[in-house]
């Protein structure tokens, strides 16, 4: 078995329940999660014009390929509704591995470790609560330094829930 990490999003319709409706449909396919960090309300990322996310990241098992992951996630956003748009606009789901062990992965529809997850406070807070410690194989940091060199600052906005400014 192989240790990945999965951000979960979602911007459009029930954020949240859809959000674990994902985590529903992973389990159903071979990728049994083991971890899953707190539901964070957060600001788009690239596209600004657009309503907030709430973001996860679940860690999880599975014996499948990264190829393999890839086919599962891509068949759960279409099967929970998630339609082509334009690049980082709204999305009623959006899955993306992370990291696969300290597999390091360049292909044209898969790169792994994720190539922005380390510019981003909505993937590196709820990773690092999950996992401190697991280092990018790249950059040869843990998700707590990355965090802490991340460039926006998080807010509170209710117990259980945070904003993520930039």
């Amino acid at each position: 078995m192989t240790t990945i990490y999965i951000g979960i999003g979602s911007n459009l319709g029930d954020r949240e329940g859809t959000c674990l409706k994902a985590l529903e449909e992973l389990e159903k396919r071979r990728i049994e999660v083991t971890k899953k960090s707190s539901r964070y309300e957060t600001e788009p990322w690239g596209v600004r014009d657009q309503p907030k996310f709430i973001n996860m990241v679940v860690e999880a098992d599975t014996d499948l390929t990264p190829g393999g992951v890839l086919r599962v996630i891509k068949e759960i956003e279409k099967n929970l509704g998630r339609r082509e748009t334009r690049r980082w606009g709204p999305r009623v789901v959006d899955l993306d591995i992370l990291l696969y062990n300290d597999l390091v992965v360049d292909e044209p529809d898969l790169r792994i470790p994720h190539p922005h997850m380390h510019e981003r406070d909505f993937v590196l807070k709820p990773l690092s609560e999950i996992a401190p410690e697991a280092i990018h194989p790249l950059l040869k940091k843990t998700v707590r330094e990355m965090l802490s060199e991340a460039p926006n600052p998080f807010k509170t906005l209710r117990p259980g829930c945070w904003l993520f400014s930039g």
